[in-house]
C-alpha cells in the first residue's frame, strides 16, 4: 500500500471515563473476552500496516500507560481536562507537528473497527489528495447517530447530529461513526479553527471536515464500514452485545 508523504499515524481517543459502564476503570480498559477493548482497536490498526499510534490518555491515565506499555510503536497524549473529540486531537499537536502524511483518528471504545475498512480509507486518500476521507455505515438503525448529509451531485456536504437534523435529514440512513483519515498539516489547521459555542462547550472532531470544506479542500465521505463496526461500546448491555460478536468469529482484526 503506498502512502502520500510519510507512513501514516493513527490517533486513538480513549481519555473517557465512561460512566454508564458500572466500572472505575476508563472505558477502553472494560474487557470483551477478557481483553482491554482499546486492544482490539489497536490490533485491528496494527494488522492494516499502521507502526506508529497516539494514544490520547486523561481519566485514570496511568492505569491505560501500564496496561498498553507493552505494545511496539504506541505514544501517549494527555488529555487533562476532557473538552471534547476535537481537543483530544489537538493534543497530539506537539507529536505531529513533523508528519506530512495521513492521520488516522479512531475511537478506542470500538473494538469491532475492522482492518479492510482502515486499509479502504488509506487506500482512497493515497489515490486522491484530500483534506478528509471518512468512514460512514449505512445504518440500520440509524437513531441518536450523525447523519451524512450529501449535496446533489453526492458529495459530502456537513455531518447534521440528530438533535439538530430536520426531519428529512432523520431518513438519512448514512451515518458518522467517528473514523477518519486526515492530511495532518489541514488537520493541524483545521484544530485552530474548532470553536465550542455548543451545548456542551466542547470541540468536536466533526467539525473538521466542515472547516476542511470552507477552506476549498475535498472531503469525502465513504459507506465502507460495515454493520457489525457500529458496536461501540457505551454501556454493560452493548459490552455483552460485542462479546457475543467475537464469540460468533466475527474478529475485529480479521
Amino acid at each position: 500500500m503506498m502512502n502520500r508523504g510519510n507512513s501514516p499515524i493513527a490517533v486513538v481517543l480513549a481519555a473517557g471515563k465512561g460512566t454508564r459502564m458500572k466500572s472505575d476503570l476508563p472505558k477502553v480498559l472494560c474487557e470483551a473476552n477478557s481483553r482491554p477493548l482499546v486492544e482490539y482497536v489497536l490490533k485491528t490498526l496494527k494488522n492494516a500496516g499502521v507502526e506508529r499510534i497516539i494514544v490520547v490518555v486523561g481519566y485514570r491515565s496511568d492505569l491505560v500507560r501500564e496496561r498498553l506499555s507493552h505494545w511496539p510503536g504506541i505514544e501517549f497524549a494527555e488529555q487533562t481536562e476532557q473538552l471534547g473529540t476535537g481537543h483530544a486531537v489537538a493534543v497530539c499537536k506537539e507529536l505531529l507537528h513533523d508528519h506530512d502524511g495521513p492521520i488516522i483518528v479512531v475511537a478506542g471504545d470500538s473494538p469491532m473497527l475492522q482492518v479492510a475498512s482502515i486499509r479502504s480509507l488509506l487506500d482512497n486518500f493515497n489515490a486522491e489528495p484530500a483534506g478528509a476521507v471518512m468512514g460512514t455505515l449505512i445504518h440500520d438503525n440509524p437513531i441518536g447517530l450523525g447523519r451524512i448529509v450529501r449535496d446533489t451531485s453526492g458529495n459530502f456536504e456537513a455531518i447534521v447530529e440528530e438533535k439538530d437534523a430536520t426531519d428529512e435529514q432523520r431518513l438519512i440512513r448514512e451515518v458518522n461513526m467517528s473514523t477518519y483519515v486526515f492530511d495532518c498539516r489541514q488537520l493541524l489547521n483545521a484544530l485552530n479553527e474548532l470553536r465550542n459555542d455548543n451545548r456542551q462547550n466542547e470541540y468536536y472532531i466533526t467539525d473538521v471536515p466542515g472547516i476542511m470544506l470552507r477552506h476549498g479542500s475535498s472531503v469525502r465521505a465513504l459507506p465502507v464500514l460495515q454493520q457489525l463496526e457500529a458496536l461501540s461500546v457505551n454501556t454493560v448491555d452493548e459490552l455483552k452485545e460485542v462479546e457475543r460478536a467475537l464469540n460468533r468469529g466475527q474478529a475485529a482484526n480479521a
